[in-house]
C-alpha cells in the first residue's frame, strides 16, 4: 500500500521542484554519462538495428537521449506523469524529433498500461525512478515490464540502492564527500524544496538483493548487477525466449 505521506506526485508535478531539479541536473548528469552509456551498450542490438524501447519514468529523457544517439534507427517511447518534466524533455529531445514520443503514464499506479505504450517492446529501461516506488509496486512493475517485452527483450534499471548496514552507508558517504568536497556543505544547507526532494528520494530505497529477488519472481533470466559504484547500480535481465 502506498504511504499516505508519499510526496512523489506532488514533488514531480511542482514547477518549483522541477526547476530546482533542473538547476542541479547539469552537474549530476556529467557524472552519470558513463553509466548511461554503459546501460545503452548493454542493450543487445547492433548499431544499425531498428527497435523500439520504452523509458519508464523518463523525466526529461536523459537515458533515452544516450540510447537514441547510440542507435540511430531506434525509436523511443518516453513514459512519464509529470507535465512539467515532459515539457522540459521536449526541449532537450529536439535533436531526435520524429524518433520519440511521450506517453502519459503514472508508473506508481498499478493498472493496465495505456494503449500509447506498445504491448510488445524490444527493451524497457528505467533510470533513477524505481527507487521512488513502494516495495509492492516495485514487484508489480517488474512483472508488468516482463509482460510487455517480446521474448528475448531486455529490462535494465539504473538506480540507487540502500546500504546493507551502517558501516557501508558511512563508507559510501565518506567517499562521496571526498570526491565532491561541496557535498557535505550542500547536505547541511538544503533549502526547503531540496529537503523535500531528499526525503522523497530516500523514502522507498531498498537493498539491492531484494530487488534482484523481485526480478527473479517476475520471470527474468540473465539477471546480473552489470555496474555498481557505491550506491548506484545497473541491474537487469531478459525475458526468456520461450513461452512464459
Amino acid at each position: 500500500m502506498t504511504d499516505p505521506q508519499d510526496t512523489n506526485a506532488a514533488i514531480w508535478q511542482s514547477a518549483e521542484a522541477v526547476q530546482a531539479w533542473a538547476a542541479d541536473a547539469g552537474r549530476t548528469e556529467r557524472d552519470r554519462q558513463d553509466s548511461r552509456r554503459l546501460m545503452a551498450l548493454l542493450l543487445p542490438f547492433a548499431e544499425d538495428d531498428e527497435f523500439t524501447f520504452c523509458d519508464l519514468g523518463a523525466g526529461t529523457g536523459a537515458a533515452s537521449r544516450v540510447i537514441l544517439e547510440m542507435y540511430p534507427r531506434c525509436t523511443a517511447i518516453l513514459a512519464d506523469f509529470s507535465a512539467e518534466m515532459m515539457q522540459a524533455g521536449e526541449r532537450e529531445l529536439k535533436p531526435f524529433a520524429g524518433r520519440y514520443r511521450y506517453a502519459e503514464f503514472d508508473m506508481a499506479a498499478p493498472r493496465d498500461w495505456p494503449a500509447s505504450i506498445p504491448a510488445a517492446l524490444d527493451a524497457v529501461v528505467t533510470s533513477l525512478c524505481v527507487h521512488h516506488l513502494p516495495d509492492e509496486r516495485k514487484q508489480g512493475l517488474f512483472t508488468e515490464i516482463a509482460g510487455h517485452l517480446v521474448p528475448g527483450g531486455w529490462y535494465l534499471n539504473y538506480d540507487p540502492v540502500l546500504a546493507p548496514d551502517p558501516l557501508t552507508a558511512a563508507t559510501w558517504e565518506r567517499v562521496a564527500d571526498r570526491r565532491d568536497p561541496e557535498a557535505a556543505y550542500r547536505r547541511r544547507h538544503r533549502s526547503g524544496v531540496d529537503q523535500a526532494r531528499w526525503e522523497n528520494h530516500i523514502r522507498y530505497i531498498i537493498p539491492l538483493d531484494q530487488q534482484l529477488g523481485y526480478l527473479r519472481s517476475a520471470g527474468f533470466e540473465g539477471i546480473d548487477v552489470y555496474y555498481k559504484q557505491l550506491e548506484y547500480v545497473i541491474y537487469g535481465g531478459r525475458r526468456p525466449l520461450g513461452p512464459g
